[in-house]
């Protein structure tokens, strides 16, 4: 089923749970025996089964694996144009140093890490460090 299908389907359940709710407050104003809290509770049900009907087709991210390579492609690294100081760097966020860190093994200022930071996200066109971390590993960057 296409994706704009089961979009119209979903809004189409949507639409059909808030008639029948219309419709079961205007049968307890004419029916005194039906109680509020009895078309409350009614709603309450119509409404969660739908939730849980329509949430089950929503997915979370797909979770890349990827797995440990010994092989640097050195060849991307010189096409990309990181230096070795920003592999370096990038070696060390994956290993989950915050930029302090970092700066206090690399005997190098925290200004100087967040530069090489920002040069690595521009050559790797992420925008994140965990984005950045995944795409050296995907691209055999680091190991």
């Amino acid at each position: 089923m296409s994706p704009l299908v089961k979009t119209v389907l979903r809004f189409g359940l949507i639409i059909l749970a808030l008639l029948i709710l219309f419709q079961l407050t205007n049968a307890s104003l004419f029916i005194p025996s039906i109680s509020v809290d009895f078309v409350i509770g009614i709603a309450a049900i119509i409404l969660m089964a739908l939730g849980i009907y329509l949430g089950r087709g929503i997915k979370k991210e797909k979770i890349i694996e990827v797995k440990p390579s010994s092989v640097i492609d050195e060849k991307r690294i010189l096409s990309l144009g990181i230096s070795p100081r920003e592999l370096e760097v990038l070696q060390l966020i994956s290993e989950g140093l915050s930029n302090q860190e970092i700066a206090e093994r690399l005997f190098i200022s925290e200004s100087t890490i967040k530069t090489h930071i920002s040069n690595l996200f521009v050559k790797l066109d992420v925008k994140r460090r965990t984005q950045a971390v995944i795409r050296g590993k995907e691209w055999r960057i680091i190991a």
